[in-house]
């Protein structure tokens, strides 16, 4: 895998809600709060452009994932 575009963000996925939408939000409120407003906005545009599947992808393309 590339690189991660944030690397100084991680996300706690697991054990939490499972929902694209909620998973979604997650991500973008941890980037927004680490500055990465322009990339937030690139997250979910990019985010939903696919399934769920895409959706994990892209996550782990844009932040740590736990």
């Amino acid at each position: 895998m590339d690189e991660i575009l944030a690397p100084d963000v991680t996300v706690q996925l697991t054990g939490n809600d499972g929902n694209a939408f909620s998973i979604i939000s997650r991500v973008r409120k941890a980037l927004k709060r680490a500055g990465y407003t322009d990339l937030a906005a690139r997250f979910l545009e990019e985010a939903t452009s696919g399934d769920y599947d895409h959706l994990l992808q892209t996550c782990m393309k844009y932040v740590n994932v736990e």
